[in-house]
């Protein structure tokens, strides 16, 4: 079965974890133990129903503020396909948590409370799944028991907000989907509500269930190599292999490939994996390539099929989320990781940062604070075969490592 990875977003108290427990409970997906244990958490505090937003919020300060904090991961299946969720918090103060829940998400559900309508952290969330590259959004109005099922409410939110995804400047289409639901009373989550008589389309466990969100290009082929096997042994004595996993395109035996940063080209004459050789590799899967050249490949250099290379650079124009207390100032140095590289990089110019409120730009006066985002320009003490983040999620992307603290001080999307 195909695997749907999706994340929640929207702002706080919008029914985020609520949602996703929901999902949990009407597909069938938890243990009895797991109910018993949130519906005597829930009579411990008081709720006065069983509270099933306590089946992601497990930390002790997101149950007692009723919020989301840190991203909780569920897993669940159905017979139609696989899900992992990653339930991310809504709070302008966890932005960064938000980001790292949304960046290996194909798809995000944006809730929005029907009463208050599309706030600033609900645009502040789809202009973040947009520039991570999520190309399908899901508009989840949400409490519409709240408002008498209003067909007039649930529109005009959907209105507002497909308008506001429209004027966002991104390098590929976005998808939005609105689809009005009760999480609390499960309306129109896995079953259709006899109180949305007005609502033609699929209640929201179908649509996530049908939708397409596959992005393959068989001839971009990414290999960043993670470690050199050299057994050594008796029985393996000539054996060279490079491990690691493809992040884009197909390889099969008999491929023209071109190792990058150097530049030297071979073939390739075998894949291996731990059941023995296959005929083809493609993402995600992680495998061990076989070269017909005996050239020096190491760790975070990247193989790629001739003819379809990434751009070779030491300078970079990214946007970057900040997720540290110390600002990024122009001259700042960090180490950069990007796929399997490390290598130093210092900040050449703070360009612009972004309102996501009002998708302006606006200069930042040379540095970005805490969850701010902004264009910048970097440059790297060592090449970096790259791609555009609209191009390719893995090899278009990179982190910032603070050197003293060894703190993720920032993540990246390539631009050019």
């Amino acid at each position: 079965m195909e695997l749907l990875r999706f994340a929640t977003a929207g702002s706080v108290d919008d029914g985020k974890s609520t949602l996703i427990g929901r999902l949990l409970h009407d597909s069938k997906s938890i243990f009895e133990d797991q109910l018993e244990a949130v519906e005597l958490s829930s009579e411990r505090r008081g709720d006065g129903y069983v509270n099933l937003a306590l089946l992601t919020d497990g930390l002790r300060a997101e149950r007692e503020q009723g919020i989301t904090i840190d991203v909780a991961y569920r897993y669940f299946a159905t017979p139609r396909r696989k899900f992992i969720i990653a339930d991310t918090p809504g709070h302008v103060q966890y932005t960064r948590n938000m980001v790292t829940g949304a960046s290996t998400a194909d798809l995000a559900l944006v809730l929005v409370d029907a009463r208050k309508g599309v706030l600033e952290q609900s645009r502040r969330h789809a202009f973040l799944a947009t520039l991570l590259g999520i190309r399908h959004l899901v508009l989840c109005v949400n409490k519409m028991d709240l408002v008498d099922w209003s067909e007039e409410v649930f529109d005009s939110i959907a209105r507002e907000f497909e308008s506001f995804v429209a004027r966002i400047d991104t390098a590929h289409e976005v998808e939005v989907t609105p689809i009005p639901v009760s999480a609390l009373r499960g309306d129109n989550v896995v079953d259709p509500s006899p109180s949305l008589s007005w609502y033609a389309g699929p209640p929201l466990l179908e649509h996530l269930e049908k939708v397409d969100v596959h992005d393959h290009d068989p001839q971009q082929g990414r290999f960043p190599v993670q470690y050199v096997i050299r057994p050594m042994s008796d029985e393996h004595h000539d054996y060279r292999g490079y491990a690691g996993q493809v992040t884009g395109g197909t390889f099969r035996p008999g491929d023209d490939v071109v190792v990058l940063p150097s530049g030297q080209r071979t073939q390739l004459v075998a894949i291996d994996c731990l059941e023995g050789e296959i005929p083809e590799a493609f993402a995600p899967m992680s495998v061990t390539l076989r070269l017909a050249d005996e050239i020096d490949v190491s760790r975070g250099d990247m193989i790629v099929p001739v003819g379809f290379e990434p751009e070779v650079t030491q300078e970079l124009d990214a946007e970057v989320c900040w997720m540290i207390d110390k600002p990024l100032t122009a001259g700042s140095r960090y180490l950069i990781k990007h796929t399997t590289r490390t290598a130093r990089a210092s900040v050449i110019e703070v360009l612009h940062s972004h309102d996501v409120n009002t998708l302006e730009k606006y200069s930042a006066a040379g540095e970005l604070g805490l969850n701010d985002i902004g264009r910048v320009r970097i440059k790297v003490s060592s090449p970096l075969a790259v791609d555009p983040y609209a191009r390719n999620r893995i090899t278009g992307s990179f982190i910032l490592i603070d050197e003293g603290t060894n703190a993720t001080a920032g993540a990246g999307l390539i631009r050019g």
